[in-house]
């Protein structure tokens, strides 16, 4: 049996919306909160805490997903990617300069497209766009 989770898609208007909305859904019982992380939403997807502890299948509905798309595009990948290449020492730079060059050329991926790889290699997750 598979339980299910929904995402408000509309509250999600820009990075950080995005883990206040994973964090109402999927950590409401915890007393921590995921950080504004790639990293932390794997590990969160992965069910060792939060609302997915010990679920074996899950549906994830992502309501007005098109409206994250938007939010979650190029405009904001590009400030993400900025901010990281504004912090000398900090990242491997290199590749980020890489993944901003491909997103200005068109072929990069965006923020919303790297959440979505991500649930992609979640194979007991199923997401489900409405």
């Amino acid at each position: 049996m598979s339980v299910e989770f929904t995402l408000q898609g509309s509250a999600i208007v820009d990075i950080p919306s995005l883990y206040a909305e994973l964090n109402r859904v999927f950590m409401a019982d915890e007393d921590w909160a995921l950080g504004n992380s790639l990293d932390a939403l794997d590990d969160l997807l992965y069910g060792g805490y939060g609302a997915l502890q010990g679920q074996q299948a899950v549906t994830v509905v992502w309501q007005d997903m098109e409206t994250s798309r938007a939010a979650l595009g190029v405009a904001a990948t590009t400030a993400w990617l900025q901010h990281k290449l504004d912090q000398p020492g900090t990242f491997n730079t290199a590749p980020l300069q890489a993944q901003l060059l491909a997103l200005q050329q068109g072929h990069g991926q965006t923020y919303f497209d790297i959440v979505l790889e991500i649930f992609a290699s979640h194979p007991d997750i199923r997401l489900q766009p409405a």
